[in-house]
């Protein structure tokens, strides 16, 4: 393959956002930071216009189970799909919640999510389809940042190619796909102008709880399989089967066939939508 001169050159940012002399402030950091805050706002507006079944109080510890949730499940999801550990090095014993080790998972983020999601449901006796629904609705936002994230950390990146908006990654001298920026867009304003296109124009979709959180799922998983051709295998795994199929592809393809199956049967289950001036408590 012959590789052009790449006419974007990657940034080279540099991933500290601010340094307080021993302490450091990285920009994956804030993107977390930024999506929870910025998704918290736009729930508790979902709240107040009764989409949201919750009161303000329920929904402020809610997020605080969530944030639980995405970080946990994100490392521990790594640990258990994408960690593979180097013969003759010992580990620790929390090896798979050290998220200050770097590495989280998005598969494993969203099944702690839902995790919680079940148990602070049953815990507060609310239903779980509507948090689901609403959480998919925001989601989009924190992803977005948190792949720009990956783009400024130059992480995750993708593979060679010869097309003109290949760009030079540090450390590595062949012009690649800038996939974190295909994937801050598909999982982004793309997967976000879907959901919501879809929520406002099809009564179907707003009267049946649960059937937004299913097509997160399956776009979700679409998006991601389709882009994992122009990100680069993780190294220590490489391709997993058919000399192509990546991890991420694998999962991805799960939680798309999921979300196939779970918008089925909610768009089967007939249940009363909220009031249209539904209001909650602050």
């Amino acid at each position: 393959m012959l590789f052009p001169a790449a006419l974007l050159q990657y940034p080279q940012i540099d991933p500290v956002a601010l340094q307080l002399g021993p302490l450091q402030v990285r920009w994956y950091g804030l993107a977390y930071v930024s999506g929870f805050l910025l998704a918290y706002g736009w729930l508790r507006v979902m709240v107040r216009r009764g989409m949201l079944r919750l009161t303000m109080a329920q929904l402020a510890d809610l997020v605080g189970w969530l944030v639980v949730g995405v970080v946990i499940g994100g490392r521990a999801g790594w640990w258990l799909f994408y960690h593979r550990s180097i013969p003759g090095w010992p580990e620790p014993w929390y090896e798979p919640l050290a998220v200050w080790h770097g590495g989280m998972s998005f598969h494993g983020g969203l099944l702690g999510v839902l995790a919680v999601m079940f148990l602070w449901s049953r815990r507060q006796r609310v239903r779980p389809a509507n948090l689901m629904d609403c959480a998919a609705l925001v989601a989009p936002v924190g992803l977005f940042f948190g792949r720009l994230a990956n783009f400024i950390n130059g992480e995750l990146v993708g593979r060679p190619t010869s097309l003109p908006w290949a760009m030079i990654f540090p450390n590595d001298p062949l012009p690649r796909h800038p996939s974190q920026l295909y994937e801050a867009f598909l999982e982004g304003p793309l997967l976000l102008g879907v959901l919501w296109l879809l929520w406002r124009t099809m009564p179907l979709v707003r009267r049946r709880n649960g059937v937004i959180a299913s097509l997160f799922l399956l776009f979700y998983g679409l998006f991601r399989f389709m882009v994992e051709f122009t990100r680069q295998p993780d190294p220590q795994l490489g391709f997993i089967a058919f000399g192509w199929l990546t991890m991420g592809q694998l999962l991805s393809l799960a939680i798309a066939l999921a979300g196939a199956v779970m918008a089925i049967l909610a768009a089967r289950h007939q249940e009363q939508p909220p009031a249209a001036n539904a209001t909650a408590a602050s």
